[in-house]
């Protein structure tokens, strides 16, 4: 009989042992939440496609975002949905849009919370696509430009981060320019730079009310099997001045969150984006899957991808479960 000589297993014996040598730690503190902003007051609007995820007018967001501060979770992302949409999604670019007021009144009323925005059109758009439309495609160029004001308007209502989706050439360089030039020199960028055109934003699209009405969005959006590309594109918004790195979707592109991870000098955040999580929640609610252990191990393999921050609509839920 054989009789080993070296015994891994001694080191997993009890969860003592196994917690003091755990390689990757997760914690509410790696989460940013994404949270779903509309019009009018008293609306907690249940999104089908995620359960356990709600649109929330500005006064019951508030409520949310205290509870959310209190177990733990340092940040906030917050998407707009305007009561009215146009072909240059102007609400997006208006002081007093749904979403800078969103800003306002979450900083007044917690203000320790990091509130970051989305910044793109596709939410505030009446055709869905990321920016304005010649000719049928996205006009990049004039689509920096919206950029500019766009961002100019979340600063000033108080946003401590903005984050450019769109996948728009030169998108960084706009954005940290316009900061600049209105003394906006201490607002970071996190930058959506390797935004893959994935179909598992399915339910997101449910939520933001932004599906694009024709077409789709593989034109601006990287294509799946590419990987060269991401770092390119990762590379590209460190120049123009990117503070934060963002990888999305998550959970297919691990290997994609370690390429970053391993070339590129700042810290990298990944989405674990609404498709992932639909998944999990559905498997858990039909009682296929341990909902609680497939969440946090999802979560967990993301981090120790090499993802420094994580953004999830696991992030409440997954706060409480680490908390307990």
């Amino acid at each position: 009989m054989i009789v080993p000589y070296y015994r891994p297993r001694r080191l997993r014996r009890n969860e003592n042992i196994r917690s003091m040598i755990r390689e990757t730690q997760l914690s509410p503190k790696d989460f940013i939440y994404p949270l779903f902003v509309v019009e009018e007051k008293g609306v907690k609007n249940p999104i089908k496609s995620m359960p356990g995820n709600f649109q929330w007018s500005i006064d019951l967001l508030v409520e949310e975002v205290k509870n959310i501060h209190q177990l733990g979770i340092p940040a906030i992302i917050l998407f707009g949905i305007p009561a009215d949409k146009d072909d240059r999604g102007s609400d997006a670019m208006d002081d007093n849009g749904i979403i800078q007021r969103a800003v306002k009144e979450v900083k007044n009323a917690v203000p320790d919370m990091y509130v970051i925005t989305d910044v793109c059109f596709c939410e505030y758009t009446d055709h869905g696509h990321c920016g304005a439309i010649n000719n049928g495609e996205v006009d990049n160029d004039s689509t920096l430009e919206m950029l500019g004001k766009q961002v100019i308007t979340h600063a000033k209502a108080g946003a401590d981060m903005v984050a450019p989706s769109g996948m728009m050439d030169g998108m960084v360089a706009t954005i940290r320019e316009a900061l600049d030039e209105n003394n906006y020199h201490q607002t970071p960028i996190m930058s959506y730079a390797a935004k893959y055109a994935s179909a598992f934003y399915g339910p997101f699209r449910d939520a933001a009310e932004s599906a694009p009405q024709f077409g789709d969005r593989r034109a601006y959006q990287m294509d799946p099997p590419n990987v060269r590309e991401a770092l390119h594109e990762a590379e590209l918004d460190v120049e123009e001045g990117a503070d934060i790195i963002m990888v999305k979707p998550a959970l297919p592109y691990l290997d994609i969150i370690r390429v970053v991870m391993e070339n590129i000098n700042l810290p990298v955040a990944a989405y674990n984006v609404s498709g992932e999580f639909s998944m999990v929640k559905a498997a858990g609610e039909k009682g296929w899957i341990d909902e609680n252990k497939v969440a946090l191990e999802m979560l967990t393999s993301i981090k120790r991808a090499g993802a420094d921050l994580i953004l999830t609509y696991y992030a409440k839920e997954a706060a409480q479960w680490l908390n307990e």
